[in-house]
């Protein structure tokens, strides 16, 4: 468990800077819920009736004058986008910044194999991610607590359990893609989060592109189609699934066998 320890040391000042801007934003969005209560009603039929922007965000699905809605759509905005995009940049930095720092020599002459390497690393970005994820929830349950509002641990359980579940497919994507890269795939990684992103967004514009919800696991993560549904549709889950290991899969095989330049 060295290596595992040792990533989280060394990835330590990104999660705490992700972990408490995340926290901090969702935690502020529901403390501010009260003074905004006066309002809600008329920017819940406003939102409502937006035609395409409010197809967009499944606004029309939901009733944002409630506490309910209102926790889903900030929640989506905060957690779901910026979730993403950590998950993806501690996924795309995993195995190639050995390569881009030049320590690869010094870890691969150590008696431990290429495969035990790859699974503590993957390890320590799952633990990243969940220990993020463990943060978020603490401080939305106290936040929604201190204002008074009544938890609904079902609603709560499912809304956060999608997000947790998208982080950690774009995580694993992006892990094994890692494994094919030699230098910074920052931009990589955080572009295919926004575009999985975007893709949530034009299928719910479009009965044309409505497939693109088997790609996006914004499909099966967005907190407002929680909500309305009551649970997370698993017809979109199990792609994700799927895509979930073969990104494990092609990180595995492919670092295995890679010509590592030291």
């Amino acid at each position: 468990m060295t290596l595992f320890f040792h990533e989280l040391k060394r990835d330590r000042l990104k999660l705490i800077v992700w972990t408490g801007a995340i926290a901090f934003m969702l935690l502020t969005s529901i403390v501010i819920y009260p003074q905004m209560t006066s309002q809600m009603s008329e920017m819940g039929d406003m939102f409502s009736d937006m035609g395409g922007f409010s197809a967009a965000f499944n606004m029309d699905k939901i009733n944002f004058g409630e506490f309910s809605g209102y926790f889903a759509v900030e929640c989506g905005n905060v957690l779901g986008l910026g979730g993403a995009f950590f998950a993806a940049l501690m996924g795309i930095a995993a195995l190639a910044k050995e390569e881009r720092d030049r320590t690869a020599e010094f870890l691969l002459t150590h008696p431990v194999s290429r495969v035990y390497v790859t699974a503590q690393k993957l390890a320590a970005v799952a633990a990243e991610v969940l220990i993020l994820n463990i943060t978020v929830v603490i401080a939305a349950v106290a936040a929604s607590l201190a204002i008074g509002q009544d938890i609904d641990g079902k609603l709560f359980f499912n809304v956060f359990s999608g997000y947790f579940l998208m982080q950690i497919e774009i995580a694993c994507v992006m892990f094994g893609l890692s494994a094919f890269l030699r230098g910074n795939g920052l931009g990589i990684g955080l572009g295919t989060a926004f575009v999985l992103y975007f893709m949530n967004i034009l299928a719910n514009l479009t009965d044309k592109a409505k497939f693109l919800r088997y790609i996006t696991p914004f499909a099966y993560a967005d907190g407002t189609a929680i909500v309305s549904k009551g649970s997370i549709e698993i017809k979109y889950l199990i792609p994700g699934i799927i895509f979930t290991a073969a990104g494990i899969a092609a990180a595995f095989i492919h670092y295995n066998s890679k010509d590592i330049r030291a």
